[in-house]
């Protein structure tokens, strides 16, 4: 589970990058100098102003990073997301089968001593 929502997570930031990246884009300011706010942490802004931002500096892992153009950017980032996708969908998968087993081994445990089954919780009826 906390792997799933590590995973989750990097999905969102690159989702959040790839949105910034558009943006930046569509409004056509790649060409000129951007000035902008940096979370410095625990919501601290800083303001700052970037010379270039037709490229950009993307983290691949282990620390490294590697500088894109925008449209390399975006082409990365869709990659990274689809493997991401297919990491978090692994997860979800193993995790169900996890449970899966969990419940057969309890249910095996509940008959070896003999044990009856709960009755599930009756329902009250709204009206």
């Amino acid at each position: 589970m906390i792997s799933r929502d590590r995973v989750a997570q990097q999905i969102a930031q690159y989702l959040q990058l790839k949105t910034v990246i558009e943006m930046i884009q569509s409004k056509g300011v790649d060409r000129e100098p951007l000035r902008t706010q940096v979370d410095l942490g625990c919501n601290f802004y800083m303001q700052a102003k970037i010379p270039d931002p037709s490229t950009i500096c993307v983290n691949i892992g282990l620390g490294y990073y590697i500088q894109y153009t925008l449209p390399e950017a975006i082409l990365h980032i869709d990659k990274r997301m689809d493997s991401l996708n297919a990491a978090a969908d692994q997860l979800t998968v193993e995790a169900a089968r996890i449970k899966a087993h969990i419940k057969t081994v309890l249910e095996g445990l509940r008959e070896m001593q003999d044990i009856p089954a709960e009755d599930p919780i009756p329902h009250r009826p709204v009206w």
